[in-house]
């Protein structure tokens, strides 16, 4: 009861001046180190952020930003009613949900069956075996891709072996979508089970052991110990893989896209690519790259709300 009282006397008395100053000396290596993120961010970040400004202008060059006349909204309404716009869409949506619905398990699946491994060395070999994609550049990985699926690569001497038809995956377009989400998931899978395994490492093993005083099988224990432990973990990554599905990096694409693979593979960040650097129609492919982000935002944020009603997690 004392305790209780003293814990109900005591106020929030903001600091001063003074004592601020002081905790800033105290800390002062703390804010040094913060400078290079913080210039990072404010150069590179929202620095070029008032360049958005010449979607809303006819931007000519010799002008520049503030010369060139307002224009308003048409660059949006353009793409809107662009004879691409729903391809794009299309496309852009498919294969960030064919990597979130085929890629966003395994990691988690990855990360629980290392956590069941209890043979140190072989663990530690699936895991570097399994990192190591992830480190290789997109150009190798595509021109791996390239490779292996042309007609004398390996896949199709595989297929010849058996008999088969030898195939020209990367010239048709029903095959780009599957090559680009199961090559996407191959070099990320592993890396990204880092983070599940970090969680797993926060799970109560005395939770887990009485699960197995109580009979619970490997299965169960993953099921019902586990699983729950992680799930705010798998929230969190779930929320940020939502937000992302209007967002898709251009640079794989180009590099294994060709015009007989249009019709699956173009996405908004290639038509911006192509718009932008190769036609230089910069206030047009500006404007397309805003919309995408606006959108990204609105996802984000209407993820987020759901699962905060859904399982009482969120990022903010």
């Amino acid at each position: 009861m004392k305790t209780l009282k003293r814990k109900q006397k005591q106020t929030h008395v903001p600091m001063t001046g003074k004592q601020r100053w002081k905790q800033i000396q105290k800390n002062k290596f703390l804010w040094v180190l913060m400078i290079l993120p913080v210039l990072y961010y404010a150069i590179f970040c929202y620095g070029p952020m008032y360049g958005v400004l010449i979607s809303f202008k006819d931007y000519k060059i010799a002008k520049g930003v503030w010369g060139s006349p307002w224009v308003g909204f048409k660059w949006f309404e353009k793409f809107l009613m662009d004879p691409y716009f729903w391809k794009l869409v299309r496309n852009t949506l498919l294969l960030n949900i064919y990597g979130l619905i085929f890629g966003f398990p395994i990691p988690i699946i990855l990360a629980l069956m290392l956590n069941e491994v209890t043979h140190s060395k072989f663990k530690r070999v699936i895991q570097t075996v399994s990192y190591l994609p992830h480190f290789i550049s997109t150009v190798v990985v595509c021109g791996m891709l390239t490779n292996f699926l042309s007609m004398d690569g390996l896949i199709n001497q595989i297929l010849s072996f058996f008999g088969l038809e030898k195939v020209l995956f990367l010239m048709y377009p029903q095959y780009f979508r599957t090559i680009f989400t199961a090559s996407g998931i191959w070099q990320s899978c592993g890396w990204t089970s880092i983070i599940y395994l970090a969680s797993l490492t926060a799970v109560d093993q005395e939770i887990v052991e009485a699960a197995m005083i109580d009979g619970a099988n490997r299965w169960q224990r993953i099921r019902n110990v586990t699983l729950p432990a992680i799930v705010p973990t798998i929230s969190t990554m779930l929320i940020m893989q939502v937000g992302k599905l209007m967002t898709l990096g251009y640079e794989k694409i180009i590099l294994l896209y060709n015009g007989s693979t249009y019709e699956t593979a173009d996405t908004i960040a290639t038509y911006v690519y192509r718009r932008g650097i190769l036609n230089a129609d910069y206030s047009y492919s500006t404007a397309v790259g805003l919309f995408q982000s606006v959108v990204g935002v609105i996802l984000l944020v209407t993820a987020n709300k759901l699962s905060k009603k859904i399982s009482e997690t969120g990022l903010w």
